[in-house]
């Protein structure tokens, strides 16, 4: 194990400036584009950044610290032009990201920072002030903070009756909750039906703070071996980069993964206590006017 790896372990999750190189590593190693999840996984495979610094939460956010400071890293490579997202959660690296070493990257926090006169203060400083912010990524969608702390606060049947109805809504029949002592860690069953096929489903739900690691996903597969063809983990916080392994793995039974960005998306499509509202902006054309 390296010093730097070693003093990660030691301390938590790295800072945001240290995770500016190994995002421009990670993207480059993804053939120069990644979504946010993908670009964490391979930074986490590249870095060798343990599952207990995974685990660290981000205060009362739906992100563990590392993603939040990994945010803040493409926010900063954003605003060097180093990279850019021309669609939402998907990046692409640009030719100035593409030549870029990893001296130079290790200027970029400080290279922004002077770019705006409420920045240029110690690197310790703007550090500090940057985690009582959000991301620009994560400003954006605020209602997902807000919507994740009221699943957080539902009692825990509460939370495995909305469970089921959003896998009734999303197509599954005799959806059951189930939860209860001893039945080992499934809080229901249902069916899925694909055309001629079906498939036996056992879920479960948890409301996380922070992520759910691979034990969690090796202990729910023991529970539903031989009571079902697939499974599903639904949780209001994250998955850590092994857990993602775990729910894959070949030779086991596959379960899918609904971590809270995903959760707050389905109720927002199934307009289940989320509703979105269309603002109407007037707009006065003066060209029209002179032409009269």
């Amino acid at each position: 194990m390296t010093a730097s790896r070693q003093k990660w372990r030691d301390i938590g999750a790295p800072t945001y400036d240290e995770l500016i190189w190994p995002t421009i590593k990670a993207l480059r190693e993804l053939g120069g584009s990644a979504t946010n999840q993908e670009l964490v996984d391979k930074m986490i495979e590249l870095e060798g950044y343990s599952e207990e610094i995974q685990l660290i939460p981000h205060r009362e956010g739906r992100e563990t610290k590392l993603e939040y400071r990994a945010a803040w890293a493409r926010t900063y490579l954003k605003k060097y032009g180093a990279i850019t997202n021309q669609s939402k959660g998907v990046w692409i690296l640009l030719d100035k990201g593409e030549a870029l070493t990893e001296g130079e990257a290790a200027k970029i926090a400080g290279v922004v920072r002077g770019q705006d006169p409420s920045r240029q203060k110690d690197k310790k400083t703007a550090l500090e002030h940057s985690e009582e912010e959000e991301p620009d990524e994560v400003a954006e969608e605020s209602w997902k903070t807000a919507l994740l702390e009221k699943l957080r606060s539902m009692k825990p049947d509460a939370f495995e009756r909305l469970c089921q109805l959003v896998l009734r809504e999303s197509g599954f029949v005799r959806v059951q909750v189930t939860g209860r002592s001893g039945d080992g860690g499934i809080d229901g069953i249902g069916i899925l039906k694909m055309n001629l096929l079906s498939f036996h489903v056992s879920f479960q739900c948890k409301r996380y703070q922070g992520s759910v690691g691979s034990s969690d996903l090796r202990d729910f597969r023991g529970a539903m071996i031989g009571r079902g063809d697939k499974g599903i983990f639904i949780t209001t916080g994250n998955f850590t980069s092994e857990a993602r392994k775990e729910a894959n793995r070949d030779g086991a039974p596959a379960i899918d993964l609904i971590d809270g960005d995903e959760l707050c998306d389905l109720l927002k499509k199934l307009k289940l206590g989320v509703q979105t509202e269309l603002i109407e902006k007037v707009q006065i054309s003066q060209s029209w006017f002179e032409s009269i």
